[in-house]
C-alpha cells in the first residue's frame, strides 16, 4: 500500500489487555487525528499485542511531542511502547557489500527513484569491486579488507561509522561475511541479510548449482534481521518462484538474483514503514 506524504505512523505493542485497540484509536479520534491505514494482530500464544496506524492530523496545530506526552499517559495503563514516525522520515542506512553487485544496484535505483524513504549514508565493502557503482551515486565509499586476524579491527571500524553517521539501519546487500557475535549484538534489531533459499537447502560454494544436479524445482530468498545463528535470524520478508528441468545453472542464478532484490527491498520497506514488530525471537508484520 502507497503511503501518501501527510501521514504519520503510530506503531504499538503491549500484552494482550482489554481495550488495546480502543486506546489507540480513541485517543486518534480525539486529536482530530484522520486514520488512513489500521492493522493489528493479537498472539494468542504469546498474549502479545501489535497495532500501527497512519493517520493525518486534521488541524494545522498538531503536535508531535504534546501527542507523544498525552499517548503516553494513555499507555502506561496497558504497559503499551510506541513509536511515533513524521511523514517523509528518511531513515540513515549504512549498506555492506562484497563483489555482487545485484542488490545493491536494486537498492540504488529504488532510492535514487524515491522508492525506498531512507538516505543512505555510507557503502561499506571488504573488497574494491564496486566502488564505481556507489562514486556514480555520489555516496560516501569505505573498502575495509578483512582477514580473520583482522576481523575485530574491521568489524571495529564498521561500527565506527554507523555511529558516526546516525545510522538507523544496515542493510546486508550481499555482504559475504559471516559477522561476529559481538557485531550481532551491537547490530540486533536494526542491521537485515539477505541470501537465497531453496529446498532442500544446499551450502558450501555454487549452491545453485548443487540445486540444479538434485532438479531443483523452488528457487527463492529471505530477508531477515541478523543474530548469531548463520542465516537463521528473525524473518522479514520471502519471496519464491517455480522453475524446472529447462532452467540451466545460469537461469536459476538469474532467477535467484531477481528473487534477492525483490526480497531485500520488500523487507526494507517494511522496516522502514514501521511494519515489523520483534517478538519472542520472531517478527509481527502489519499491513503488507
Amino acid at each position: 500500500m502507497t503511503r501518501t506524504a501527510d501521514t504519520w505512523i503510530l506503531a504499538a505493542q503491549c500484552p494482550s489487555i482489554l481495550g488495546t485497540v480502543d486506546v489507540v484509536t480513541r485517543f486518534l479520534k480525539e486529536q482530530r487525528c484522520y486514520i488512513t491505514e489500521l492493522s493489528s494482530f493479537d498472539d494468542r500464544l504469546t498474549e502479545g499485542f501489535f497495532i500501527r496506524a497512519e493517520f493525518r492530523p486534521l488541524e494545522d496545530d498538531f503536535s508531535a511531542e504534546a501527542f507523544e506526552r498525552d499517548f503516553g499517559e494513555r499507555a502506561v495503563e496497558f504497559d503499551m511502547s510506541f513509536e511515533l514516525t513524521p511523514p517523509n522520515k528518511r531513515t540513515k542506512v549504512v549498506i555492506m557489500v562484497s563483489k555482487a553487485d545485484h542488490c545493491l544496484n536494486d537498492l540504488l535505483y529504488r532510492y535514487r527513484t524515491h522508492q525506498l524513504p531512507m538516505e543512505i549514508c555510507a557503502v561499506v565493502s571488504n573488497h574494491p569491486d564496486l566502488e564505481p557503482l556507489a562514486q556514480w551515486h555520489g555516496l560516501p565509499w569505505y573498502h575495509l579488507p578483512v582477514t580473520p586476524e583482522t576481523r575485530e579491527q574491521q568489524e571495529q571500524q564498521i561500527l565506527d561509522i554507523i555511529e558516526r553517521t546516525d545510522a538507523e539501519l544496515v542493510i546486508l546487500a550481499r555482504y559475504m561475511q559471516v559477522l561476529s557475535a559481538h557485531m550481532c549484538d551491537v547490530l540486533a534489531g536494526r542491521a537485515i541479510n539477505i541470501h537465497h533459499s531453496l529446498l532442500p537447502g544446499f551450502k558450501g560454494a555454487k549452491p545453485y548449482h548443487q540445486a540444479y544436479e538434485k532438479g531443483v524445482k523452488l528457487v527463492g530468498a529471505t530477508a531477515h534481521y541478523i543474530n548469531n545463528d548463520l542465516d537463521e535470524g528473525p524473518i522479514i520478508a520471502q519471496g519464491v518462484e517455480t522453475v524446472d528441468h529447462a532452467h540451466y545453472p545460469e537461469d536459476l542464478v538469474a532467477k535467484g538474483r531477481d528473487i534477492e532484490c525483490l526480497t531485500l527491498s520488500r523487507a526494507i520497506g517494511y522496516h522502514l514503514e514501521r511494519r515489523v514488530f520483534l517478538y519472542s525471537g520472531r517478527t509481527v508484520v502489519l499491513g503488507h
